[in-house]
């Protein structure tokens, strides 16, 4: 079946054609001869349409509905008489701008701002567009019913008009929707043909070059440059605009002021005045004498009213009000003291702030008491050490002695006597050698304790009667005798400092000192199965206060004011350096895993490490109130304790796990006043039992007592 399509709705410019016949030249550029039979034009709405016969039947059943509408325009056919003219009956006689009216000209501005408008917007003179009058919706509905063209009518909120859709325009809509090309006829594979030229480069089969794999060295010397350029500020990213709103006020002040918020309260109102404050009150606001001077015996505070009513006749007698200076001043006041904005009260029960912990009832077991009192020395006791059995303790004191006891019954067993006072002793570890250091003003003396077997005493007088073969040592090491002992053997090394720290390896062949000064001399290590004496350090490591020895790798702990260094005797190197909050530590004690360890300070600190965490303490306990003199961990049981000046033993359950996602617990325990202050020290030293929950302290009183 034939019908009857616009192809485009352009212009058509008349051209001469071949055959003598007039035709038209489309928008696209494209000449039909319209001579042919069936071939017219037509004028609809202004625009000089070219309708062309076609077979086509991919038209929808809609646009068939509307092709032959009654009110369509009238087309006459081209007649042979007059060629060069064409006659067309249009819809209307008015013209475009009769039919579509005057066009709004305000642009691209927001429609919302003429909503409370009476016009639309201004013609192309500057004249005013009416807005037109709207129906009701009864009238919208009737009037839709009857219109024939509803389905293709649209409305142009910008110009208030609604536009009927041509037949063309809604083809194209239709072919839209379909998926298909607005335009009939539009070929999308068209033939091309792409002009070959020839290759200036020549073929080759050659290796690719190396740099063609490796990264550029001048690209990467760009983007260093570019990095170092972006971190010292001189490359500063650019700011993103703040997005300017469509719509503003140009009236408006630039400096808005901020939304208040939710919980913003508001200045309190002033009272406004009644009947008893007027220039004329009523009879009944008027006071008697009575309550006037009843007005007058109560406080400022208690009034109901600042002033005494009065009734004038006109408002010229009213007099000055003197309160007004004071009044305005309270206003103030008020104001400025007024709450600002509602905050919501925290209900938090401070239980629930404490860290969940276990009790200490079941982490026993743990000391709790007071035992066995150790008397005898008559000065401080400074040090003291426990065997490597647990039968016998060593103590050193100020009245320059050095006693063994007996720990289980508190009897003395021998005494030796010094020319100066005792700073440390430390018992060797290792049970078969039963050898005690002692560490007096300039010198270290290896005693013989006699608390071994007849095979231990041998071992340790040979260890004891060795003779060094260094001809020029820098510590010297000499063999002497004890007369106070069955003229036994004794070892003294001459290291010409007063030491602060000493301590056995877990062997028992070494053993580490520490002096006060802060020279390369300050630390020392002695092998005693060489009588020689090594120094570890070329350069001075500061004021050490403490060493120890790993209980299982060759790391060796160093513990300075401010610091603990931690060295790999094997490797000759530091392998750690741990930061203590502190201002200068006292003390420092080893876990027997090796893994953490506590260091006390004299600022009433105890700082637990976790090596395989961070070089910063894991926990700090600020318990002591004056300074810790002494930190020990237990070898057998999950226990550590801390002593200070105040006399109290601070005992600590501080279980390490095998599992490296769980740290460590430390939960307090119990709390021991265990010696008296004296000259503002209270305990100096302390030490657990190799296999039991026992803790021996040595105070400034001249005791030492063992707590179980």
């Amino acid at each position: 079946m034939k019908r009857r399509r616009r192809t485009n709705p352009a212009p058509i410019r008349p051209s001469v054609g071949k055959n003598g016949g007039k035709t038209e030249k489309a928008g696209e550029g494209k000449e039909e001869d319209l001579s042919k039979e069936g071939g017219f034009a037509v004028l609809e709405h202004g625009k000089l349409d070219h309708f062309q016969e076609e077979e086509d039947e991919d038209v929808d059943e809609e646009f068939q509905a509307f092709t032959h509408h009654p009110e369509d325009p009238q087309v006459i056919p081209d007649s042979p008489d007059n060629e060069d003219s064409q006659q067309v009956i249009p819809d209307s006689p008015d013209n475009e701008d009769s039919q579509e009216g005057e066009r709004n000209r305000i642009g691209n501005v927001p429609l919302e701002w003429y909503d409370e408008e009476d016009h639309i917007g201004y013609g192309i003179t500057g004249e005013k567009l009416m807005r037109k009058a709207k129906r009701d919706g009864l009238d919208e509905i009737l009037a839709r019913t009857d219109d024939p063209n509803r389905y293709r009518t649209i409305y142009d909120k910008l110009n208030d008009q609604t536009i009927v859709l041509s037949k063309e325009e809604m083809d194209i809509v239709h072919r839209v929707r379909q998926g298909k090309f607005p335009e009939r006829g539009f070929d999308p594979y068209q033939q091309y043909s792409v002009p070959l030229e020839p290759m200036v480069e020549s073929l080759h089969n050659a290796t690719a070059p190396k740099r063609s794999f490796i990264p550029s060295k001048h690209e990467a010397k760009m983007v260093a440059r570019i990095v170092r350029a972006i971190r010292n500020g001189w490359i500063k990213p650019d700011k993103d605009e703040p997005s300017k709103p469509k719509a503003f006020n140009i009236w408006e002040d630039e400096e808005t002021t901020k939304p208040l918020s939710k919980n913003h309260i508001p200045a309190p109102k002033t009272k406004p005045p009644g009947h008893a404050e007027s220039y004329n009150p009523p009879p009944e606001y008027l006071w008697t004498e009575e309550e006037k001077a009843k007005w007058l015996m109560e406080d400022p505070e208690d009034r109901p009213y600042n002033f005494l009513p009065n009734k004038f006749d006109s408002l010229r007698e009213v007099p000055g009000y003197d309160q007004l200076i004071k009044e305005r001043f309270e206003r103030c006041l008020d104001l400025y003291l007024c709450p600002r904005a509602r905050r919501k009260r925290l209900n938090i029960d401070p239980e629930s702030l404490i860290p969940q912990l276990p009790k200490p009832e079941t982490l026993k077991p743990f000391p709790t008491e007071e035992l066995i009192t150790y008397e005898g020395h008559t000065d401080k006791v400074r040090s003291i050490s426990i065997s490597p059995d647990g039968q016998w303790v060593a103590s050193g004191s100020d009245d320059k002695s050095v006693k063994i006891w007996e720990l289980s019954t508190a009897r003395i067993i021998s005494t030796h006597e010094f020319p100066h006072l005792i700073d440390v002793v430390a018992w060797n570890p290792n049970p078969s050698i039963p050898i005690l250091a002692v560490s007096t003003r300039d010198q270290i003396t290896l005693l013989h304790t006699n608390t071994g077997t007849s095979e231990d005493t041998k071992t340790a007088e040979e260890v004891l009667s060795a003779v060094s073969e260094e001809e020029k040592a820098t510590v010297e090491w000499k063999a002497c005798e004890d007369p106070e002992n069955n003229h036994q053997h004794r070892m003294v090394i001459q290291v010409e400092k007063r030491m602060r720290s000493m301590v056995w390896h877990h062997k028992g062949d070494y053993l580490a000192s520490a002096s006060q000064d802060s020279s390369k001399l300050s630390v020392q290590i002695h092998r005693t199965s060489q009588t020689k004496t090594h120094l570890p350090f070329s350069k001075s490591k500061g004021y050490v206060q403490a060493v120890a020895f790993h209980p299982s790798k060759p790391f060796f702990f160093v513990a300075t004011k401010r610091h603990v260094r931690v060295y790999n005797l094997s490797k000759q190197e530091m392998v750690k350096k741990l930061q203590c909050p502190a201002r200068w530590i006292s003390s420092l004690a080893i876990h027997p895993l090796g893994d953490n360890l506590i260091v006390g300070s004299y600022d009433c600190r105890v700082c637990w490490y976790d090596m395989d965490l961070s070089a910063r303490p894991y926990k700090t306990l600020k318990y002591h109130k004056k300074a810790v003199r002494q930190v020990a961990f237990s070898s057998k049981y999950p226990l550590l304790a801390s002593v200070s000046d105040d006399g109290k033993l601070h005992l600590f359950h501080g279980k390490v796990f095998d599992d490296l996602l769980t740290n460590p617990m430390i939960v307090p325990v119990k709390i021991l006043k265990a010696h008296d202050v004296k000259e503002g020290l209270g305990i100096l030293d302390c030490g657990f039992h190799p296999s039991q929950p026992w803790v021996l302290t040595a105070g400034a009183d001249g005791l030492i007592k063992l707590f179980c």
